[in-house]
Parts: structure tokens; C-alpha cells; sequence
């Protein structure tokens, strides 16, 4: 049972919303857009995290504060306690084992926007042509020094964190980093619109051509939202654990969701303006930030400044993010005989660092290292891709499924509406049908496509 509480619920929404902004927003938001068409891509979206993501977030926080426990301890109580065994604790330990695989690759590209911050910081994008900022990355990547320094970084200072404690560390970190976040955010996707191209942009946005829109794109888009608001990815079950009593769920579902899709619009609203005006190419992919964005920024008014922002606030999202993600494991840990928070932290930053070493070397020393490609799915993937198959399109589909499963048809569900607090009968409705059938089907969808990718 935890004892520890967040202090305040303002308190619990900066730590979930800033772990819930991340990477996800910032970094795979946009150039997923920008590859599948813009406004008919957002505006489906948008649907999913209304209909779906947050009343995932609801049920995830529901049995996280009704736990009060690590996630394998939450879960199993409560299927000991529902349905007479305790099988659904594999809900826990996907919860513990899918964000600990995550941060190892996650990590590598947190590292990634610390290095281009120091290369912003000292205009190294200054005068910079395209296929310099192609060469630029590709040394980056090509570096296991350079790589293995920021990403150790990454690492260590998010266990130090963490290992501090939800009052000491998390909670004194996001009360800095999420407003620092949105307000970084907002003045910068303002200057953009000023200084860029802002009508090319909204229409790109909000203008939706459901004639680039294809059945891929439509569960690209669901498979955003769940990543996006880090549903099935441990850490709502984590944080909720130290949830008060008194905290409304729906009220906190709806302010982290909304939250964090402003974010992801923001970010479009950031990014796209740039491009547009630069001339480049909107479904430019991953690169899109890290090769495409550099050049922009040299040529516009400012751009050692803005460039430097953008990505302090890169990092920002992915440093909050990173935190929520080692919490689960380390919360597990520290319930074991004998273990202390900090020595927990320190042992699951070793355990990350160690698996997250191979991902770093496959950009340079294993860039042709692909030991699976036995396995269909998995051939011609190295280390990195294949951590990153393995949880985003394998582990957090699958929990993100059980954890429906678990609260829409094992839960008592008298039970399950009196802990959400879900008192009008048409919210009640929408949220047990999105739950126990929505969100199941689109799930599974998504799982059988990505398993025939």
C-alpha cells in the first residue's frame, strides 16, 4: 500500500500531463500528420483520444488509485478480488517491463535532443544546406561517444529524480518543467505563425482532405493517441497509485487528455508555419526535426534563439516523459524486502542503461546487426527497431487491450462507476461502450495490421 500521496491535485495533473507530453507530441505528432495528409489525419486523431484515450486514462487511474500499490501488486489484488485469481496481474507486469524497455531507446532520442540543443546553442545550423544537416545528424548517429555521453545523462539524471522520491523529485521537477513546457510551446508556435507561413499551416491542419486518407492512416492515428497519452504504458498506473481520495478521475482524465492534444496541435502549429515558409517538405518523416527543421532555422529571423528553444523544449518533453517511464519499475522494486527508493532508482537506471547500450550502437558500431531476421516482422530491424517494434506495436496494444478487458467486463460494474465517480447515466453510457467495445475492437485492429505491416 503507498502512503505517499501527490501533494495537491495541481500537483498530480503537472506530473501526468508532463509525462504524458512528450516525444509523442513533439517529435512523432507532426511528421505523422505530415505524412498522412494533415487535417482529415487530426481530426481523426482527435476523435480517438476523445472516444477512446480518455476514458482508457479514466479506467487506468481507477485501478491505480483503488490499488494503491506498484502495478503487479495493484493489478493482481484486483483480480484476486474480482474474478478469484490473479492472472490479470499481467497487466502489472507489462505496466513495469514495457516502459523499461521503452526508456532504453527512448533515451537514445532524449540524448539526441540535449546534443542538437548544445548545437543550437552555439549556431552550428547557421548557413546550413540540407544535405549538411543530413551529414550533421548522420555524425551524431555515427558517434557511440558522443551518443553514449548524452544518452548516459539522460539516464542518470532521470534516476536521481526519480530516486528522490513523488514529493522530492518528480513532483519538484514537473511543477518547473510543465508550465516551462506549455509556455515555451505557445510562444514559440506563435513566433513561428508570425515569422512563417501560419495560413499554409492551418489549413495544412484543420483543413481535412479525407481523400489522402487511408485505413493505415486511421489506425496510425489511434496507435498516436493511446502512445500520445501513454495509455498501457505504465505510468498512470504508477502515478495514480499516489492519487488522493478526493481527486475527481473524470475531471483528471479530460484535463490530461485535452492537455495533451493542445500540445500535439501546438506542436503542429509550431513546426509546420517553418516548414511552409522554408519550402520543405511537410512529410519529410522522422527526420523532420533533427535534418529538416536545423535548415529552417538558419534561414529565419532568429533562429539561433528559436532553434535553441525548440529544442530545450524537446528535451523538456522527453525528460518529463522519461520519469514517468522508470517510476513503475522503480515503484515495483522499491516494494521488495529491503530495498529503499534510491537503491531501486540506481538499479533500474543500471538495468536500462545496459539494454539501452545496444540501441545506442545501432546507429554506428551494430548499424548492420539484425538478429532477427528469422522472424518476418523483425527482419532487417536492428537492436533500436526492434525494442521499438516490441513495445510500441506488441506490449502496449496488448495492455492497453487488457486493461480494457480488465475494466470494462472483470470489474464489478456498479463497482468500477462508483470509484471513477461517473454519476450522469449519458457519460456512463459513453464511457462503459467505448471501454468494453471501442476500444477492444480498435485495439485489436490496430495489433492484426501491425502484425501484417
Amino acid at each position: 500500500m503507498k502512503t505517499d500521496i501527490w501533494s495537491s491535485r495541481t500537483t498530480f495533473l503537472f506530473a501526468t500531463i508532463s509525462c504524458s507530453v512528450g516525444l509523442g507530441n513533439l517529435w512523432r505528432f507532426p511528421y505523422i500528420a505530415g505524412e498522412n495528409g494533415g487535417g482529415a489525419f487530426v481530426l481523426i486523431y482527435i476523435g480517438f483520444v476523445l472516444l477512446i484515450g480518455i476514458p482508457a486514462i479514466m479506467a487506468e487511474l481507477t485501478i491505480a488509485r483503488r490499488g494503491r500499490s506498484n502495478p503487479v501488486a495493484a493489478t493482481a489484488g484486483i483480480s484476486l478480488a474480482e474474478a478469484g485469481h490473479s492472472r490479470w496481474q499481467i497487466i502489472g507486469w507489462l505496466s513495469i517491463l514495457a516502459p523499461l524497455i521503452g526508456l532504453s531507446f527512448y533515451a537514445v532520442v532524449s540524448g539526441w535532443a540535449l546534443e542538437y540543443l548544445l548545437l543550437a546553442a552555439s549556431n552550428q545550423f547557421s548557413g546550413i544546406s540540407h544535405s549538411e544537416a543530413e551529414a550533421m545528424f548522420a555524425n551524431v548517429l555515427a558517434s557511440p561517444t558522443r551518443m553514449l555521453f548524452c544518452y548516459s545523462l539522460v539516464i542518470g539524471s532521470v534516476a536521481f529524480v526519480v530516486g528522490s522520491g513523488v514529493r522530492k523529485g518528480i513532483e519538484r521537477v514537473s511543477k518547473f518543467m510543465m508550465p516551462a513546457l506549455f509556455l515555451l510551446l505557445l510562444g514559440l508556435a506563435g513566433y513561428a505563425c508570425v515569422v512563417g507561413s501560419a495560413g499554409a499551416a492551418l489549413s495544412f491542419l484543420f483543413e481535412p482532405d479525407f481523400s489522402r486518407l487511408t485505413a493505415q492512416a486511421v489506425l496510425m492515428a489511434f496507435g498516436q493517441a493511446l502512445f500520445s497519452l501513454a495509455v498501457g504504458t505504465g505510468a498512470m498506473l504508477a502515478y495514480g497509485a499516489y492519487l488522493p481520495a478526493d481527486t475527481s478521475i473524470p475531471g483528471a482524465a479530460w484535463t490530461i487528455g485535452l492537455a495533451d492534444t493542445a500540445a500535439a496541435l501546438l506542436a503542429g502549429m509550431l513546426i509546420f508555419p517553418v516548414v511552409f515558409a522554408s519550402g520543405l517538405n511537410p512529410a519529410e518523416g522522422p527526420g523532420l526535426i533533427f535534418v529538416t527543421l536545423p535548415m529552417a532555422f538558419s534561414e529565419m529571423p532568429g533562429g539561433q534563439l528559436f532553434g535553441t528553444l525548440f529544442f530545450l523544449l524537446i528535451f523538456f518533453a522527453a525528460y518529463t516523459s522519461g520519469l514517468g517511464m522508470m517510476e513503475p519499475f522503480v515503484s515495483w522494486l522499491e516494494d521488495r524486502p529491503r530495498w529503499n527508493r534510491r537503491r531501486a532508482a540506481l538499479c533500474t537506471a543500471v538495468l536500462i542503461w545496459l539494454l539501452g547500450l545496444a540501441a545506442v550502437f545501432s546507429f554506428n558500431i551494430w548499424q548492420n546487426f539484425t538478429p532477427l531476421d528469422m522472424i518476418p516482422q523483425m527482419q532487417g530491424r536492428t537492436v533500436f527497431s526492434i525494442l521499438d517494434y516490441v513495445t510500441s506495436n506488441l506490449m502496449l496494444p496488448i495492455n492497453a487491450l487488457m486493461i480494457a478487458l480488465l475494466a470494462g467486463w472483470v470489474i464489478n460494474n456498479k463497482q468500477m462507476r462508483i470509484d471513477i465517480g461517473i454519476h450522469n447515466n449519458v457519460s456512463w453510457f459513453v464511457w462503459n461502450y467505448s471501454i468494453r467495445y471501442l476500444a477492444p475492437f480498435a485495439i485489436i485492429c490496430m495489433f492484426v495490421a501491425n502484425l501484417w505491416e
